[in-house]
């Protein structure tokens, strides 16, 4: 492996050069931690970096936009991508490797392979995005071979891409363990994501409320309180505060994603909702 600089990730875009220096941290007995990310990088991510540097001698971040889990009037095409930037803030933030591939490289000529999560990727956003998270299992399986990390971190704000991963992992007996992590918030409770950079200002300023909503409803439902009123008054204060269309507001069984009027074991709330041209998610637990 050629000598670089301590305080700069490995920037690798070749998947012989990621795997030499993936079996020469093996050789070494040191853990992998692989952070999966869309580029982008925010402070979110970058908190999941610093979680990856705390549990594992090796953090990797994946940052690649991945055209399969795009719908065909989605926003692949303009989604943010600034490779430089995210290199500057990987280095900073202490990763050890930053594995960057184009799409020739990750789905080369002929590929012809998806992966399916029945189920837990046909509800809620997989409503509105088909196609979506067979997308996400199909790169997310084929980041975790190419890394085979001890670990891979994903943040919790995407809790039912988070569910539709574990489920792909244990159905084929990958060698990894998945751990979700807590949201990162701004201050005032907006979910950090790098679609916020499309929110216009005063977008922003109505922005929060869908968190504020979720806490409130998830607070009742916490002290007994069913379900069905509780969502339907919260979809009509999403709405009157600008939220058009609101795609869903539901109440899950945490780890089936079924739905539940009054949870009885741990259960999300969640919720999808456009504003401006912005779709944004977020999710609580009750």
């Amino acid at each position: 492996m050629p000598p670089t600089d301590p305080a700069s990730p490995l920037h690798l875009t070749e998947l012989g050069p990621l795997r030499e220096a993936v079996a020469g941290w093996r050789r070494a007995g040191e853990s992998i931690v692989l952070v999966p990310t869309m580029g982008a990088l925010h402070p979110g991510h970058l908190a999941l970096v610093a979680h990856a540097k705390a549990i594992g001698r090796r953090a990797v971040v994946s940052i690649f936009v991945n055209p399969t889990q795009f719908g065909p009037s989605e926003d692949f095409s303009r989604y943010p991508r600034d490779v430089a930037a995210d290199l500057a803030l990987l280095a900073g933030a202490g990763a050890d490797a930053a594995w960057t591939p184009d799409v020739a490289a990750m789905y080369p000529q002929g590929f012809s392979t998806r992966i399916e999560v029945a189920g837990l990727g046909e509800g809620l956003c997989g409503a509105y995005r088909p196609g979506h998270f067979s997308g996400v299992a199909t790169v997310v399986t084929k980041l975790l071979n190419q890394v085979r990390p001890d670990i891979a971190l994903f943040g919790e704000k995407d809790f039912q891409q988070l569910q539709v991963i574990r489920r792909a992992v244990r159905d084929l007996d990958l060698a990894v363990e998945i751990r979700g992590v807590p949201t990162i918030r701004e201050a005032d409770g907006l979910a950090l994501s790098s679609r916020n950079r499309y929110l216009g200002p005063e977008e922003r300023l109505v922005a929060p409320r869908l968190q504020a909503v979720l806490a409130r409803i998830a607070a009742a439902l916490g002290e007994g309180a069913e379900a069905g009123r509780l969502l339907q008054e919260g979809i009509r204060e999403l709405e009157a505060a600008g939220f058009n269309p609101v795609q869903y507001l539901e109440l899950r069984d945490a780890e089936t994603l079924e739905r539940v009027e009054r949870p009885v074991r741990p259960a999300r709330l969640l919720a999808a909702a456009y504003l401006g041209r912005t779709r944004l998610i977020d999710n609580v637990a009750v």
